[in-house]
């Protein structure tokens, strides 16, 4: 079994659990377990509520209390069941779920496969961290989209559908659940994405962007982690949006401050916008840095900053400029080019002012 950092992409042996690089937990690399083993049970994936398109269910008010007997559930969640899939399968979460096997967990959350008790209905419910549970501007962001989760929905953005507390103390998430392939896995598989396909992904990601820029939601923390591939009844693929209220407000100081002494930044320098990296006030053209910065490393495999580690990576965010992609591309169109790197301007004044016109642009742009 292989085994990959899905920050830096580095890999290693099946022996290894964190990346010597950059201490990010590493994943396994699918269908690469030892040959003649028994069949490996599929990789538990990161911790993302995969969404489904519409019709999307509309927001449930707040439990009122248990709808069955704790011994017929198998007793209550707690917090002492947190992360244990062999104490938490079977239990119920506030009287309303019945929880059926985990999914995944991450620094922020464990995220398990739920069953709704009173309408048979099956969601991702993730339980916060209890430190995530603490922090009041994450939970603030959370209360704000529960509020406007009807708002939200839409067929590429995950919306909260019931943001939860337990007379024990977990704050639960529940959200829609369809199955997917996580895009970072999917450009591991493929390495280079085709045009037509990143054109359509990058839309489909614009119009779910606007839906929330549309109201003052910013995701902060766009990256192929944070986007779920799906397939409709038809086969074909589509992207969603995840973790709008889980992706914290994650803020470096002064050029370098929040760096640690092993060059390690809060976040994801490799998808930050720079004014997020200086701690600078955020608006929605900080999604579409990002944004491409996911299309131009979908379509080369390939990321356009480069350094020996995530302090040089977040250095050459804020001074350099981001590599060409017919460099790495020769056969894209010169408009392409442009788009991306417009896209991709330093100074956030010089960007296109919404997400949907970078697509329309990269659309037009791949004729």
């Amino acid at each position: 079994m292989t085994m990959r950092c899905p920050n830096c992409r580095a890999t290693y042996g099946d022996e290894a659990r964190f990346c010597t690089k950059d201490g990010g937990k590493l994943v396994p690399v699918p269908g690469t377990g030892a040959a003649g083993a028994e069949p490996a049970a599929p990789p538990t994936p990161p911790p993302v509520a995969p969404p489904v398109p519409p019709p999307v269910p509309p927001p449930v008010p707040p439990p009122v209390g248990p709808s069955v007997s704790p011994s017929v559930a198998g007793g209550e969640v707690t917090l002492a069941d947190l992360g244990d899939q062999s104490t938490m399968v079977g239990k119920t979460l506030d009287g309303a779920y019945r929880i059926e096997r985990k999914l995944g967990e991450g620094g922020m959350s464990y995220v398990y496969l739920g069953e709704e008790l009173a309408t048979g209905a099956r969601y991702a419910i993730k339980i916060l961290a209890p430190n995530l549970a603490k922090d009041a501007t994450a939970m603030a962001r959370l209360r704000r989209e529960a509020l406007l989760g009807g708002k939200l929905a839409h067929p590429h953005v995950c919306h909260i559908v019931r943001l939860g507390e337990t007379p024990g103390g977990l704050v639960y998430v529940v959200m829609p659940f369809v199955q997917g392939e996580i895009l970072s896995d999917r450009n591991f598989r493929v390495g280079r994405t085709t045009l037509a396909d990143t054109v359509t992904f990058v839309s489909q990601i614009a119009d779910g962007l606007q839906v929330a820029h549309d109201l003052t939601i910013v995701h902060r923390d766009l990256k192929p982690e944070n986007i779920m591939i799906c397939k409709d009844a038809a086969g074909q693929e589509f992207a969603v949006i995840m973790d709008f209220g889980l992706a914290k407000a994650r803020q470096a100081g002064a050029e370098l401050q929040k760096l640690t002494s092993t060059g390690i930044v809060l976040g994801t320098p490799e998808f930050m916008s720079p004014e997020q990296l200086r701690g600078k006030l955020l608006d929605g053209r900080t999604d579409i840095y990002s944004l491409a910065l996911m299309a131009f490393e979908m379509l080369t495999g390939k990321l356009p900053f480069e350094g020996r580690n995530q302090q040089e990576m977040m250095i050459a965010r804020l001074r350099s400029e981001p590599t060409p992609i017919r460099t790495l591309r020769s056969e894209l169109p010169t408009a392409v080019e442009a788009a991306l790197l417009k896209a991709m301007a330093r100074a956030a004044d010089d960007r296109f002012a919404t997400a949907p016109a970078f697509a329309t642009a990269l659309r037009v742009a791949a004729g």
